[in-house]
């Protein structure tokens, strides 16, 4: 078993008697129907289809938790509340309180499940999430958070960051393709913009993963061979690219 911390995720929670009903209307996941041992990958749209996010939806014992990039967390915990109105909802930054760690090769609980205020959230192939208490973690890292990131960059995993930030419809980034749209469950914002890039074929820009040898220092948001950098990590990045 490998283990990192993990410091480029942030965490929000979202509680209240409508948290469930707030999120399937504000993301592009079926939220309403998402069983309690289950997580989700999401997008969070502009009204023009653009994502000013993703999230892992991670059913939680009072709510639910959205991880996303650790620089988006303070921006999106005051913008998301905006769209409240008169739900009973609460949404909190909780960053800090958490101590996010990566586990790999390991064998677990195949379902979301919390014990003890530690959550294990399966997130692919013996790989787990791990939530900590941020003031005394049970775990000890073993690997350094690249090695991570480069398993979430083999798995196809977007993770928009501010420096791509209101840059993409979901299908450029694959979310469609990894579960994370729902072209049933009904509206939230942009979901006309991201129905027509779907059916009318417009999506002319693709994420793809490409060798990078040499090209470590590469960051997202960079332009790389006519495209755009989603994620780096071992000389392999995952990047927006043409698709003619």
């Amino acid at each position: 078993m490998e283990c990192a911390r993990l410091n480029r995720y942030g965490l929000l929670s979202v509680s209240g008697d409508d948290a469930r009903e707030f999120l399937h209307a504000q993301l592009t996941v079926d939220v309403r129907n998402l069983p309690r041992e289950r997580a989700a990958l999401a997008g969070w749209c502009s009204a023009k289809g653009r994502l000013l996010a993703t999230f892992l939806v991670i059913p939680a014992p009072q709510g639910f938790l959205l991880q996303l990039a650790r620089d988006l967390a303070p921006a999106v915990a005051k913008r998301l509340p905006m769209f409240v109105l008169r739900a009973k909802v609460k949404i909190a930054d909780e960053s800090e309180r958490w101590a996010q760690f990566g586990v790999w090769d390991a064998d677990g609980n195949p379902n979301v499940a919390w014990d003890n205020g530690r959550g294990s959230v399966p997130v692919g192939e013996r790989r787990f999430l791990r939530l900590e208490p941020a003031a005394a973690p049970s775990l000890a890292p073993t690997a350094d958070e690249e090695a991570w990131t480069l398993l979430e960059i083999r798995a196809g995993r977007p993770l928009i960051t501010a420096a791509t930030q209101d840059q993409f419809v979901p299908q450029m980034v694959n979310l469609e393709k990894l579960g994370a749209v729902d072209f049933q469950k009904g509206c939230y914002p942009g979901q006309e913009i991201v129905a027509r890039a779907q059916y009318r074929g417009e999506v002319k820009r693709r994420m793809v993963r490409l060798q990078a040898p040499g090209q470590a220092g590469l960051r997202p948001g960079q332009e790389y061979n006519g495209g755009v950098v989603v994620d780096s990590a071992g000389g392999e990045l995952l990047a927006v690219m043409p698709t003619t």
